[in-house]
């Protein structure tokens, strides 16, 4: 087998049909997981609905999916319907496990039996966003490369060792399609498109989406400073790309100067300059947000997570997360697993003795998330809105 049959993803006998030759339809089923994403959710599907518009034909069928067939609310509070439960007989030549956040605790045990079931059926099986921690789950994806959202990679990572995690934006590997979320499953559903029709379809889907192009596979998650260093400042960016690979065992600042071929000092001012801090804070900074990660979506215990994030000992570990995040890591877990009960339990927090809007709501969801409350910044002050009843923001 060549590469290029390997990452071929499998289609169903007569899909890719001889010119001239009306291909049948392609089914595609998306297993909607509680607090799905509903971007990663639109980005897979409007590919084939346009794909369907500018051939004129239904080259592409899709069905929505949820347990036990009642609607399913994604990660904004919108509660989308489902067009069948897994109790159903049904037919598909690819299912799309769509995940959003909280994954580790969204799914259950009869939506990881049927995606088992459509493996022993040889049904190619596929996710997007962090749904391939679900079929990483099902243990459909051992012996298998996968992409997934960077969030959960972690997770990933550390409990299913016989999965290939990838930091690439989708991997089309044998009978396993993945992808990362946002628009990404759009560049991976384009793929395939191109794979059963041809490059000039998917060019007439990009016109129709006034998008330029479509990303390869190979294309890494979390770009925009990577891409900006890449260009302006490569030492910068080796050293970085060298930080993050190397977390558990952290390389001393003099050997990382030495591996990019410059002096300690001026490492230090690169930093400075371009990323605001110290590389021994850059640094700290990355071990911290994986051992955030590794807290809030695995059951590793505090001892296993400092020393997989490199800290000398659980008291020291313990101190700078404390530091860093204003709670100290037996906290930090503490406080996800109260949330996930009150999850569990269907009883939200009432906000002014009000029903939950959409928006608390999500927010609600989001506090399991290793990046939720992970952004600082400065308010500013909204215009054409009602007065805060604070102090007035434009004094000093």
């Amino acid at each position: 087998m060549t590469e290029t049959d390997r990452n071929r993803p499998a289609t169903a006998p007569g899909q890719e049909s001889a010119a001239g030759e009306t291909p049948r339809t392609f089914s595609v089923g998306f297993l909607l997981i509680n607090n799905f994403t509903l971007f990663a959710l639109a980005s897979s599907i409007e590919p084939l609905r346009m794909a369907n518009q500018l051939s004129g034909r239904e080259l592409y069928s899709w069905q929505l999916l949820s347990a036990d067939g009642q609607p399913v609310s994604a990660s904004d509070g919108i509660s989308i319907g489902a067009d069948a439960s897994l109790s159903e007989p049904c037919t598909f030549d690819l299912v799309i496990v769509v995940g959003g956040v909280n994954i580790t605790r969204s799914f259950n045990q009869k939506e990881l039996a049927w995606l088992r079931a459509m493996g022993r059926r040889k049904v190619t099986l596929g996710a997007v966003c962090t749904g391939s921690y679900v079929l990483a789950m099902a243990g459909v994806l051992d012996g298998y490369s996968c992409s997934a959202h960077w969030e959960c990679l972690a997770a990933l990572q550390e409990q299913f060792p016989k999965v290939n995690c990838s930091s690439q934006l989708y991997t089309i590997d044998r009978d396993r399609i993945t992808c990362t979320g946002g628009g990404a499953p759009l560049d991976m559903m384009l793929t395939v498109v191109t794979r059963h029709h041809g490059t000039t379809l998917t060019s007439g889907i990009c016109d129709m989406f006034v998008y330029d192009r479509v990303r390869a596979d190979t294309e890494q998650q979390r770009v925009p400073l990577r891409r900006l260093l890449t260009s302006e400042q490569p030492k910068l960016a080796e050293i970085t790309e060298l930080m993050e690979n190397n977390i558990e065992e952290p390389i001393e600042l003099d050997e990382l100067a030495q591996f990019v071929g410059i002096s300690r000092r001026k490492l230090e001012r690169l930093f400075l300059k371009h990323l605001g801090c110290t590389p021994s804070r850059y640094y700290l900074k990355l071990r911290l947000d994986r051992a955030r990660q590794l807290l809030k979506q695995t059951t590793r215990s505090i001892i296993e997570i400092s020393s997989m994030c490199g800290f000398v000992s659980p008291p020291h570990f313990s101190r700078c997360y404390r530091k860093y995040t204003g709670r100290s890591p037996k906290e930090e877990r503490a406080a996800v697993w109260a949330m996930r009960e009150v999850q569990a339990s269907g009883e939200g927090l009432d906000i002014n003795f009000l029903s939950p809007s959409r928006a608390s709501k999500a927010l609600q969801a989001a506090q399991a998330e290793p990046s939720y409350g992970a952004v600082n910044f400065t308010a500013m002050p909204l215009s054409g809105g009602r007065k805060s009843s604070g102090p007035s923001s434009t004094q000093h």
